[in-house]
C-alpha cells in the first residue's frame, strides 16, 4: 500500500516511523515532512493545510490511506475533503474535530452530557470575562477557544495576573483569532494524565496512558510549551482507573458526538486530571495523538498500525486484538532557545548518529540543508527517546545520551521522568 502522512512534527514522524514496520507498506509519502521523515518516506512540498494540494497529490500517487496528524489539517476540514473525493483517510471529520477546535464547543458538549470536568464559563465580551475574573479564587485558567500550537492555555497565579493573561488574549491578540472567544474555568489539583483510545464511532479502544510535562522550565515553572517529554506508564496508573476513564468520560463522549451527528473516527486525546480521591475530570480533549506522548506510546505498539487506521476507516476496529511492550518508555524534548518564544532557527544539529543504537530521535523542527546535513527548522526540535525495564532505566539511558546531541542554543529540561 502507499500512505501518505500529513504533518512535519515528531508526532507525524513516530507515525511514519511505526507505519514503516508494516509489512503492507509499498512506499510512504510525507507533506510535509522533514529531515527525519526524509530517511523513510519521501517527502512531499505541500503545507499541512492546502487541501486541494494534498488531495492532487494523493490521487496522482495513487495513495492508498491518507493520515492527517496535526490539528489545524483537522480543523480546516481535509478529513471530509478526502471522504468527498472516495479517498481513504484517518482522522476525524471537521464537525466531529470540533472537540480541540473549539473549547467552548468541547466544554459545552461534555457539560450537556454529564461528563466530569472542570466548572468553566464562556466569554466574548471582554469587560465580562473580566468582571468573570474578579470574582476567581487563584489560581485561575484561561483557554483561548481556538488553536494555539498547544500554548493557548494560561494558569493564572493571581488575579491581576489573570487580568493581564485576558487582556493579552482577547485585546493583545496573542494568539490570533484564536482568542477572540475564552473560556475561563476552575483551577483542579490533582495528577495530571494523557490518555488516548483509537475509534471507529462505536468501538472504542485504549492505548496505554503516558504523562506529559507542558511547562518550559524544570520543576513545572515558565510559560506552556507543545510540550516538553513524557513517559509512560503513569506509577499512579492501574487498570481499575483505566476502567472508570473508558466508562465515565471517553466512551461517553464518542457517544455523545454521535448523538449530535458528529460521528468520531480516529484517535481521540483526552487531557486528565486525576482528583486526589481517584476520580478523573477532563481537562482538554485533542483530535488527534499528542505530541510528545505519541512518541512514547508508539514504540511499545506490538500490533501492526496500518491494521489499526484500516480497521478505523473501515468500521472494523472490534476485531483488532491491541497487544503492547512492558517495558517503560520516556522522551525528552529537545528545543531551540528562546522557545517558546522568539527563537533563531538554521543550526546545524551535529551528534544525531553517536547515540547508543537503542535509542529513537525523532525530528520536529528539522530541515535538510543544500548538503543535506541536518537543520534546526522550529522551536522543538528533536523528541530522544528510550525504553527500559522501568521509568528509572528509560529515564537514565535518554539522558546519558542526549548530551551527545548538540545545535546552537539547544535547551532540554533534566527533570522528565524524576520523581522525588
Amino acid at each position: 500500500m502507499n500512505i501518505l502522512v500529513i504533518g512535519s512534527g515528531a508526532r507525524e514522524h513516530t507515525i511514519t516511523w511505526k507505519l514503516s514496520q508494516s509489512p503492507k507498506v509499498k512506499e510512504l509519502y510525507a507533506a510535509p515532512g522533514n529531515a527525519g521523515m526524509a530517511k523513510i518516506a519521501h517527502c512531499l512540498d505541500i503545507k499541512d493545510t492546502d487541501i486541494e494540494a494534498l488531495l492532487k497529490a494523493a490521487k496522482e500517487l495513487k495513495i492508498d490511506l491518507t493520515v492527517v496528524g496535526p490539528e489545524a489539517p483537522l480543523a480546516v476540514g481535509v478529513v471530509d475533503r478526502f471522504q468527498a473525493a472516495g479517498m481513504p483517510v484517518f482522522g476525524p471529520s471537521k464537525a466531529a474535530a470540533e472537540i480541540e477546535w473549539s473549547k467552548v464547543f468541547s466544554k459545552d458538549l461534555i457539560q450537556r452530557h454529564g461528563i466530569p470536568c472542570a466548572r468553566s464559563a464562556a466569554f466574548t465580551d471582554y469587560k465580562k470575562a473580566i468582571e468573570h475574573i474578579q470574582k476567581q479564587k487563584p489560581p485561575v485558567v484561561i483557554k483561548a477557544d481556538g488553536l494555539a500550537a498547544g500554548k493557548g492555555v494560561i494558569i493564572a497565579e493571581s488575579i491581576d495576573e489573570a487580568r493581564q493573561a485576558l487582556t493579552g488574549m482577547m485585546q493583545g491578540k496573542s494568539f490570533g483569532a484564536a482568542g477572540d472567544r475564552v473560556v475561563i474555568e476552575e483551577y483542579l489539583a490533582g495528577r495530571e494524565m494523557s490518555f488516548f483510545v483509537f475509534t471507529d464511532g462505536k468501538t472504542v479502544i485504549p492505548t496505554v496512558p503516558a504523562c506529559d510535562y507542558k511547562r518550559i522550565f524544570d520543576g513545572n515553572k515558565g510559560p506552556n510549551t507543545g510540550g516538553m517529554g513524557s513517559y509512560t506508564p503513569p506509577p499512579f496508573f492501574n487498570s481499575t482507573l483505566g476502567n472508570i476513564i473508558m466508562k465515565t468520560i471517553m466512551e461517553p463522549t464518542i457517544m455523545a458526538l454521535a448523538d449530535e451527528g458528529r460521528l468520531y473516527k480516529g484517535t481521540l486525546y483526552g487531557g486528565l486530571m486525576i482528583m486526589p480521591n481517584n476520580v478523573p475530570k477532563v481537562i482538554e480533549f485533542n483530535a488527534r495523538l499528542g505530541d510528545p506522548e505519541t512518541q512514547v506510546v508508539l514504540p511499545k505498539l506490538k500490533t501492526d498500525l496500518l491494521d489499526i487506521m484500516l480497521a478505523v476507516v473501515d468500521n472494523r476496529l472490534d476485531k483488532i486484538k491491541f497487544e503492547w511492550r512492558d517495558e517503560a518508555c520516556v522522551g525528552v524534548a529537545m528545543a531551540s532557545g528562546g522557545y517558546p518564544g522568539s527563537y533563531k532557527t538554521g543550526f546545524p544539529i551535529s551528534g544525531l548518529d553517536d547515540v547508543d543504537k537503542d535509542i529513537l530521535i525523532f525530528h520536529a523542527g528539522t530541515k535538510l540543508g543544500k548538503n543535506g546535513e541536518v537543520l534546526t527548522n522550529g522551536g522543538r526540535i528533536l523528541t530522544v527517546v528510550a525504553m527500559g525495564k522501568d521509568l528509572a532505566e528509560a529515564r537514565e539511558k535518554v539522558y546519558k545520551n542526549i548530551t551527545r546531541i548538540h545545535f546552537e542554543g539547544c535547551y532540554y529540561r533534566k527533570d522528565i521522568a524524576l520523581f522525588k
